[in-house]
């Protein structure tokens, strides 16, 4: 199609809505009509022509109801496109006869009535001639045919009289006529911009509910696809623990027997293998742990330079083995926040700092601004450029890493500190420019009513325990590692692959502490296993439930179980500090 005929198309378009506007106008005009035409009647049935007045009311009214009853019957149809010029050409041809019959008015009376007559006359005739500017000029054709009818039959009436002052009254009725033809004009023209507008706002209304409705169904997929990862990251989150926490458990029961300097050195190799997949995992888990929404702040009073001091001392071998420079200063002050998530954060900050810096250093730093603690984590790495400074706080992004180096991480540690600074109400922005390095700064509220810092306590592990324990696993891996484990600390240890093989071992031994898998087989949970248990021993009986999954709704449903939980794998330390509280 070739634009001369998309300009055609949209010109008929146009007229359709200009034709369907007047003849919804004609509808308003039936009664004003029908009661002037008896006002005529009534006014002027005394003079000496009223034998052809009636046949002129009846004229005017049955033409007005011919024009109504058109409009009506083509509006219900509809006005094709190929048909609107066609239509234009009737109204217009009505439209003239009805003019001709409101100028015959003038025939029948002017040369007969009186001066009172004649002024009525003219003023129903100009009174006609202003309505149908208002509601015809739409369409202009249509109101010049009526309009030109009209004055024509009236002008031939006055010049047939003689009388100059009627010569001069039918000049003026041509002037009236040109005023009103040029405000039909302007009708015209505001009609056709208001229609024109009209179709452009209903053009972007359709253009915005398209890219809406693509908007929304992007958004589908994408909530979609990002459920489907989580719940591959989940299952593979879940199948990969088991095994290493089995792993850990063993090479743990097996640091504690007789070794060659050959096999420690291979042993220590296998734990850092070991503590590297850990660590991995653990980054999964608390990207998991915030999609969940489980993360609950517990807020409290800390002094920051211990904090600040633990994490220089487990990173900076880091920064030491590439040559770095790190330091971090002194700071007095104490804020209010969860030491343990701001730990997490600043951990993911400097060890991502320390990961991209080839040279330089790493700075930590700490400035007071009014009631505000503002933590800065300074680098001199690539930097970040500014179209890549939103991006870098998407999970599984990296920059400067496309062959997926796992030495380099996985790419969730700036998600996973902007998701805790947002589940904690704090800030989090970056400066940074390419190749001069970057700098993070997190703002904490201070505590000014902290007046003595206590020291975190570590609780030693190297007592024994003696407790009776029953494990509930279905991976038997697991519960071996487990029960060596636990044996090796002073416990007696029996082993359940099912609920209902637990239930039996408890009626034989009563356990003083149930530590039970999370998911279990035949879709049943140690959620249940426990509560099976305290139901035949008493609510009093101390639980523990260790999980490898990951996915939010899992985590969702384990917290709402009240029971404490440590997630897989878990290290010997924090297994044994969690059992000798609940012990307590």
């Amino acid at each position: 199609m070739n634009f001369k005929n998309i300009l055609q198309l949209e010109e008929d378009r146009i007229l359709v809505e200009q034709l369907r506007l007047t003849l919804g106008n004609m509808g308003s005009s039936v009664i004003p009509m029908f009661l002037t035409v008896v006002l005529v009647y009534w006014a002027l049935s005394g003079s000496s022509h009223s034998a052809f007045l009636m046949p002129w009311c009846a004229a005017a009214i049955l033409s007005n109801l011919n024009l109504y009853r058109h409009a009506r019957r083509h509006l219900a149809r509809g006005i094709p496109h190929a048909e609107t010029h066609r239509r234009v050409w009737t109204l217009m041809f009505l439209h003239g006869m009805d003019g001709l019959i409101w100028g015959a008015l003038t025939w029948i009376t002017l040369d007969t009535a009186n001066l009172a007559s004649n002024i009525l006359v003219f003023s129903i005739i100009a009174g006609i001639m202003g309505g149908t500017l208002s509601s015809e000029s739409i369409v202009l054709p249509i109101f010049v045919s009526f309009a030109v009818a009209q004055m024509s039959a009236i002008a031939l009436k006055l010049w047939s009289l003689g009388d100059p002052a009627y010569h001069a009254l039918g000049v003026a009725g041509f002037f009236y006529l040109a005023a009103l033809l040029g405000q039909a004009v302007n009708n015209y023209r505001a009609a056709r911009t208001f229609i024109e507008l009209r179709f452009k706002n209903e053009e972007l209304l359709d253009q915005l509910r398209v890219k809406t409705e693509l908007a929304e169904t992007a958004q589908r997929e994408a909530e979609q696809a990002n459920a489907a990862k989580s719940k591959f990251l989940a299952a593979a989150s879940h199948d990969l623990r088991q095994p290493i926490h089995a792993q850990g458990l063993f090479l743990e029961v097996l640091s504690r027997t007789e070794q060659t300097p050959q096999q420690k050195s291979l042993l220590a190799s296998a734990r850092a293998a070991s503590e590297a997949s850990s660590e991995m995992l653990n980054t999964l888990l608390d990207f998991s742990r915030i999609e969940a929404g489980v993360i609950e702040p517990q807020l409290q009073s800390f002094r920051l330079q211990p904090l600040l001091n633990k994490i220089e001392n487990d990173l900076a071998p880091q920064a030491d083995a590439k040559n770095l420079v790190y330091r971090s200063r002194e700071t007095q002050l104490a804020v209010r926040s969860d030491p343990v998530l701001v730990e997490l954060i600043l951990r993911n900050l400097i060890s991502n700092a320390i990961r991209y810096t080839e040279r330089g250093g790493v700075l930590v730093a700490c400035r007071r601004r009014g009631r505000q603690a503002v933590l800065e984590v300074w680098d001199t790495g690539i930097g970040i450029a500014p179209e890549n400074q939103q991006e870098v706080f998407r999970e599984f992004h990296q920059l400067g890493n496309p062959e997926r180096d796992r030495q380099k991480g996985l790419g969730l540690g700036l998600a996973i500190a902007d998701g805790l600074v947002r589940a904690l109400g704090h800030s989090l922005t970056l400066d940074s420019a390419p190749q001069r390095g970057s700098v993070f700064r997190l703002t904490l509220p201070i505590d000014t009513a902290i007046e003595n810092a206590q020291a975190a306590m570590t609780k030693s592990w190297t007592r024994l325990l003696f407790a009776r324990i029953l494990v509930i696993d279905d991976d038997e891996s697991v519960r071996q590692g487990m029960c060596h484990l636990l044996r090796d600390w002073g416990c007696e240890c029996e082993m359940a692959e099912s609920i209902e093989e637990g239930l039996a071992l408890a009626k034989v031994q009563i356990p003083e502490l149930v530590i039970s898998d999370y998911r279990l087989r035949e879709q049943r949970t140690g959620v249940e296993a426990i509560a099976a248990l305290r139901a035949q021993m008493g609510e009093a009986l101390p639980a523990l439930l260790i999980t490898g999954d990951t996915a939010p709704e899992r985590l969702r449903e384990a917290q709402a179980s009240g029971i404490p939980l440590l997630h897989k794998p878990v290290s010997p330390s924090q297994l044994y500090r969690k059992l000798v509280e609940l012990l307590q």
